[in-house]
């Protein structure tokens, strides 16, 4: 390495030590907020709390026809339409080049931490999008890669910031097929800092609001709780931190949401693919739920980016567009924090592959888009779902469960089966309810009919 490279890089390490430890700075007794980068915009005040979060992924290359920033921002009214608060966006940086796993090249192979990928648009054209979010009383979470970086990444000059192996070649991840990436070693706290001020690079240039961290298992807890840490040191900004990880620990690292992949995995494999009890999904609820602190949760989920493209769409995948919205119901409703998928609520069946553009159709079954804006709605005003006590009542084929907050109760039935099937009402449930959506009364004696699929929500 060049002495005018050491030089630099002895610069940068010098301002990124200080520059991380600005937040625990005090002045008498008050804390002093990080100021790392001179702040865009006014930073939004009404990051919902995470029981009130009803997260949105967008996947660029598939949202809209331009594939980019403004053709989100031109359909902002739409996403808020449907209830949710959170705008959860796929990674917005510039793709690696080099050993890239074809088309496009994946998002997930950043080249640069600390720019925006021209194939969305420009800084402004990002910023548009969080503006337009936050006008609509959402905020806006940014998809970010800890774990491994492009191999064109400017980073790789530093070959010791890089996990290698025996004969000192840099690797990808580890016991993965993840050959369009160069896994980072942890061990280095210079790269570190880096990692941390990119970060909030983006906190205080694009006015954002939090983090979906990818690949959280990769990356080590004390990497985590450092990171979260001087993240809440930005005390201007209320952020959200979502881990995408099946570790016990992440909850300590200062996560305040968790992916539920045992839950999807026993909904979509176990009770829809191979008939298991409907019973098996209260049990991943109880497991997932265990290591959870006060104010934690677990992000739930019918689909996603990942699962979309090696699974299928919902409709496909729970047994048709009926199947599907029993799915939703139960997953939105049960416990935790409801995720969408572009186009899962206009029930899009055509591959979504985010290495391609693949654009949705946004103008499919308008009857599901209205549905999951009833249950989105339901959610959002009532505290029994959101924070109540949940009792489980289910069968092998129907999932049933109470929610109960002081004299609110709200009863969900759904059938998990394609065929029609009886559920016998427990004496504790039978009685006088009515219809969450319409206000009808309803008259629950000792047994239910469903057919397939059929599902309903009651209150009391």
């Amino acid at each position: 390495m060049k002495n005018n490279q050491k030089h630099i890089i002895i610069k940068a390490f010098l301002f990124l030590s200080i520059s991380l430890f600005t937040f625990c700075k005090k002045d008498g007794n008050q804390v002093v907020s990080d100021t790392s980068y001179p702040q865009y915009g006014t930073p939004y005040s009404a990051v919902p709390n995470t029981s009130d979060a009803i997260i949105y992924q967008v996947n660029l290359r598939a949202f809209s026809q331009e594939a980019t920033f403004k053709g989100v921002t031109a359909r902002m009214d739409s996403i808020k339409a449907l209830g949710v608060n959170v705008v959860y966006l796929m990674p917005v940086y510039p793709v690696g080049v080099l050993k890239s796993a074809g088309g496009l090249g994946s998002p997930y192979a950043v080249k640069d931490y600390k720019a925006v990928n021209t194939e969305f648009g420009t800084m402004e054209d990002l910023r548009a999008l969080v503006n337009a979010a936050h006008d609509r009383n959402m905020a806006v979470m940014l998809d970010w890669v800890a774990s491994h970086t492009a191999w064109d990444n400017a980073w790789i000059t530093n070959k010791s910031w890089y996990k290698q192996d025996a004969n000192g070649n840099i690797i990808p991840p580890e016991g993965t097929n993840w050959t369009d990436v160069a896994a980072l070693d942890y061990n280095k706290s210079d790269m570190r800092l880096a990692m941390i001020d990119a970060m909030k690079y983006w906190v205080f240039n694009a006015n954002i609001d939090g983090f979906r961290c990818d690949a959280a298992d990769f990356v080590p807890l004390d990497f985590w709780k450092q990171a979260i840490d001087a993240l809440r040191g930005i005390t201007t900004h209320k952020l959200l931190m979502l881990a995408e990880g099946t570790r016990n620990d992440h909850f300590k690292a200062g996560f305040q949401m968790v992916y539920g992949f045992g839950y999807y995995s026993a909904l979509e494999n176990k009770v829809f693919g191979n008939a298991a009890p409907a019973t098996v999904l209260q049990d991943f609820n109880t497991s997932e739920f265990a290591p959870a602190l006060p104010g934690s949760q677990v992000v739930r989920y019918i689909t996603n980016h990942d699962v979309y493209l090696t699974d299928g769409s919902p409709v496909n995948v729970y047994g048709g567009k009926t199947g599907a919205m029993s799915a939703f119901l139960v997953t939105a409703l049960m416990k935790g924090v409801p995720m969408i998928y572009n186009g899962q609520e206009v029930g899009c069946t055509r591959g979504i592959d985010f290495f391609y553009h693949t654009p949705i159709d946004w103008t499919t079954n308008p009857d599901m888009k209205a549905e999951y804006k009833k249950i989105i709605s339901l959610r959002k005003n009532s505290a029994a779902i959101k924070t109540g006590d949940l009792t489980v009542y289910s069968s092998d084929d129907v999932v049933a469960f109470t929610k109960s907050s002081g004299s609110e109760k709200v009863l969900v039935l759904a059938s998990i089966r394609g065929n029609a099937t009886t559920y016998y009402i427990p004496p504790v449930l039978q009685g006088t309810w009515k219809n969450a959506f319409s206000g009808s009364p309803v008259t629950l004696g000792s047994q239910l009919f469903f057919q397939p699929y059929q599902h309903t929500v009651l209150t009391k």
